[in-house]
């Protein structure tokens, strides 16, 4: 173990500089070369596809234990992540890390006009209705409300966010007591339900009903859940 140790400080001793961005990548294109890892190589946009979502599940996770070094550790997987699809893009000819960064650069001051800006605003509810009322125009006309949402979001989460899409197109009830009522009628339909098809139908409009209680109060469905 004491020899894998030197070994392994031998090695980060010839790289300087080890906390620049340069440096990462540097070592990503070293990585991906002919001379470089054969697993590395081998990787594809379709093969990282697991990794990406596996390494944001591992940072949700450090978040959730409050576990700071560990966050800084997934937080690195995560942008490990995102280098070797920039890197996977670039030996394509299609988009390198420099058109990411200038992109996330270009959205960031578009959808702050209230700091780059001359737009002023008095709440952080309205910085949000700014925000996605910008992010409509950059998408142009969809054919639906739902036509950006990405369909492999967890469930509840997918759920939510359709709510909040309807929401913004004038569908709310009026107050709590209507969705209170709504959980009521949908709990009657599953107890009346024929048979398990009509109950499985019958219990997801129960779980979107409940997810707009959350939206309702202000709580986010999946951490709910999963501290119950």
């Amino acid at each position: 173990m004491a020899c894998i140790i030197i070994a392994e400080e031998i090695l980060l001793s010839e790289h300087e500089n080890l906390d620049r961005f340069e440096t990462l990548v540097e070592i990503i294109a070293r990585l991906r070369a002919p001379e470089g890892c054969p697993w590395d190589r081998k990787q594809t946009h379709s093969s990282l596809r697991e990794y990406l979502l596996e390494e944001c599940y591992e940072a949700l996770e450090a978040l959730d234990e409050g576990d700071i070094e560990k966050l800084r550790g997934e937080l690195g997987d995560i942008l490990l992540q995102i280098m070797l699809h920039a890197r996977i893009a670039a030996e394509a000819g299609e988009f390198d890390i420099g058109d990411v960064i200038k992109g996330l650069n270009e959205k960031l001051i578009y959808r702050h006009p209230h700091v780059f800006g001359t737009t002023e605003v008095s709440s952080a509810e309205e910085v949000s209705h700014n925000w996605q009322a910008l992010k409509q125009k950059e998408r142009g006309e969809e054919k639906s409300i739902l036509e950006s949402i990405p369909k492999h979001m967890p469930a509840l989460s997918y759920a939510y966010e359709i709510s909040q899409r309807a929401v913004n197109v004038g569908f709310e009830w009026r107050d709590m007591e209507g969705v209170i009522d709504k959980v009521v009628e949908e709990i009657r339909e599953i107890k009346d339900s024929a048979d398990r098809e009509e109950k499985e139908d019958e219990f997801g409009d129960l779980l979107f009903t409940l997810v707009n209680i959350a939206r309702w109060e202000g709580i986010d469905p999946e951490t709910a859940l999963r501290a119950a």
